[in-house]
């Protein structure tokens, strides 16, 4: 688990630019950092370099010096640079190495090299299970490689202008390569971030940098500096026992020279994790649960009853009433602007957590593979309607929230469309109001290549696109990575994927929801966890604007209209603000205008940094 970053192209690149790009990844990868750079003709260059690969390690496998990144195959031709971490595949570097395939460690990224070599790239992709965002640069053939993998576990960053391409982990660590002519907010990705509170890929903040798919990759040919772009994954489904493949998909991810833990709620999948952790022998596995002392809302007690249910060990994380020293850091750490409220407290149960473990495993995914969420059985019940619209109905502006507006602005919208008014952050009508004069949308969703006939299949198709990689493994990855953390997701391995989507629609969809999963609860059964009520990981939310927060809403608005060029309107703004000081219904949009306030200031400053002029 590293942070990664790069660039090609034709500019000489100053010293002040690549620590500007490394120091940007330092919170990804705190135990080494390097980087390699080249001339256009291929040659090694130690400064003035116009190509190069830079790395920053969190050593999980191998933690030796020899397993460092960027790492280059024995003929000095070809390079890789990668973040992540991929599973199963020591038996196959035995047989590549009878067949004479050179091997200096025991680190999956010297697998990955080694594969490319073997089977190509398309063909080293295929047989990777796990996560990553890689890199290869093959001067044999003059072509530079980059891919996500097939869930979106892992970000990948990038730019490609004039034929100049640079990339990494972070949008923060591009931004330093970008020419200051480059440097320009997307209004688009404003409104995207307004609209869900994430910015769903391939947008950014930035109207010059984007965020690859998952399940994508992109070929770059240095000679003419041109990129394609191709999907190489779409979910299939495939016969065979779920609860084996999750065994191994389990099994797997304990593999680790650093030490191993476990995020644990008391929700049905970090539960079931856990469940199989026991079964397979791992009761040793360390357990940490996030608890919100005096809440209703607090999951420790039954997350303790868990852990001690199996033999396990727990520790209770107390998440501090305050965050006002720590607001700027955190926000940070998001990148850009991302508007979770549980971003806060999971930073907190890493930052804890990264003081005992390297890896921890978590439940991530089993709502959006299950249908779990009670927004899909909520949107269900309009879907009779599909694409019929009555766009007279729909409010052209004001801040109004009452569920009458709401009912207007759904019926005035198609009906996938509108099922982004379930979980969004502001409403068309609201956004129009904020921004005065912007094209708004009524989402920036990426759509699948192909569309399921039934309706629930269609939703977790919108979501498997959407909200899964980019709003919640976006914050299972930078809030683990910014306290040096590598966090897991069995759920997620792709052939279990494939597994869940065999399952007959019976079986898959339930209610209560995940019964599929009951045989695999041991014995946890007793606990009757089915029959709990679901509880979301919420923060004392109100509590923090009240107190921790309550000074940055002064100003706020003139300030969000002077970082945006005017996009937000500093009446329309002003309205939030002080609507939510006697309606706790705007306390979430609130947040989102100080988070976005607070990152836009951030990268403004980062704006004014190192550069190299086009």
């Amino acid at each position: 688990m590293c942070g990664i970053a790069g660039f090609f192209g034709q500019r000489r690149i100053t010293p002040e630019v690549i620590e500007a790009m490394l120091s940007a990844l330092g919170r990804r990868g705190p135990d080494a950092r390097h980087h390699v750079g080249w001339l256009r003709d291929g040659q090694i260059a130690h400064e003035g370099m116009q190509h190069a690969l830079l790395h920053t390690r969190l050593s999980i496998r191998d933690p030796r010096p020899e397993a460092d990144q960027p790492m280059v195959s024995h003929d000095q031709q070809v390079w890789v640079c990668y973040n992540g971490e991929v599973y199963g595949w020591e038996e196959d570097a035995q047989a590549l190495q009878a067949q004479g395939m050179p091997f200096r460690t025991t680190s999956d990224t010297e697998y990955i090299l080694n594969a490319y070599l073997a089977y190509g790239f398309e063909g080293m992709l295929s047989r990777l299970r796990g996560m990553f965002a890689l890199t290869i640069v093959d001067w044999r053939h003059g072509r530079v490689w980059l891919a996500r993998d097939r869930m979106g576990l892992k970000p990948l960053l990038y730019y490609h202008q004039d034929g100049e391409l640079a990339f990494g982990s972070m949008v923060r660590a591009v931004l330093p390569y970008l020419p200051l002519s480059r440097r320009v907010l997307s209004s688009t990705g404003i409104d995207a971030y307004l609209a869900h509170r994430y910015i769903p890929a391939p947008h950014t903040i930035y109207r010059d940098i984007q965020r690859l798919e998952n399940g994508c990759y992109l070929q770059y040919e240095l000679q003419t500096g041109s990129l394609q772009k191709h999907v190489y994954w779409q979910p299939e489904p495939e016969s065979g026992s779920l609860f084996e493949e999750l065994d191994v998909a389990i099994r797997l991810r304990t593999a680790s020279d650093r030490p191993v833990g476990l995020f644990l709620s008391s929700g049905i999948d970090s539960s079931v994790i856990a469940a199989r952790l026991a079964a397979q022998g791992y009761q040793n596995i360390q357990t940490f649960t996030a608890a919100f002392p005096g809440s209703s809302l607090d999951e420790s007690a039954l997350a303790g009853q868990i852990a001690q249910t199996l033999g396990m060990q727990n520790q209770r994380i107390v998440i501090p009433s305050g965050i006002k020293d720590d607001f700027a850091s955190i926000v940070a750490d998001l990148d850009e602007p991302f508007a979770d409220p549980s971003c806060i407290p999971t930073w907190y149960l890493s930052r804890e957590t990264s003081q005992h473990v390297k890896v921890v495993l978590g439940g991530d995914g089993g709502d959006e593979l299950f249908a779990g969420y009670k927004r899909y059985r909520k949107h269900l019940q309009s879907a009779w309607r599909r694409h019929f619209v009555l766009p007279w109905l729909s409010p052209q502006s004001g801040m109004a929230r009452r569920g009458w507006v709401k009912w207007r602005q759904e019926l005035s919208q198609d009906w996938l469309s509108a099922y982004s008014l379930r979980f969004s952050g502001f409403s068309p009508m609201q956004r129009r109001s904020l921004q005065s004069g912007y094209d708004i949308a009524d989402h920036h969703w990426r759509m699948p290549a192909n569309m399921p006939a039934s309706p629930l299949m269609q939703l977790l198709a919108l979501d498997q696109c959407n909200y899964l990689p980019e709003y919640i493994l976006r914050k299972a990855d930078l809030m683990p990575m910014a306290h040096g953390l590598e966090a897991r997701c069995p759920l997620l391995d792709h052939k279990v994927v494939s597994r869940v989507l065999a399952l007959p629609p019976a079986q898959r969809f339930t209610h209560p929801a995940k019964l599929a999963l009951a045989p695999a609860m041991g014995t946890l059964e007793s606990l009757r966890l089915f029959e709990q009520k679901k509880r979301g990981f919420n923060p004392p939310l109100a509590h923090w604007l009240q107190h921790d927060l309550r000074s940055r809403a002064q100003g706020l608005p003139g300030r969000l209209a002077e970082q945006t060029g005017g996009q937000l309107s500093v009446e329309a703004t002003q309205a939030v603000v002080t609507a939510s000081e006697h309606d706790a219904g705007w306390h979430e949009n609130l947040l989102q205008l100080m988070v976005l306030e607070e990152s836009l200031r951030q990268l403004a400053d980062l704006q004014r940094g190192p550069h190299v002029n086009a």
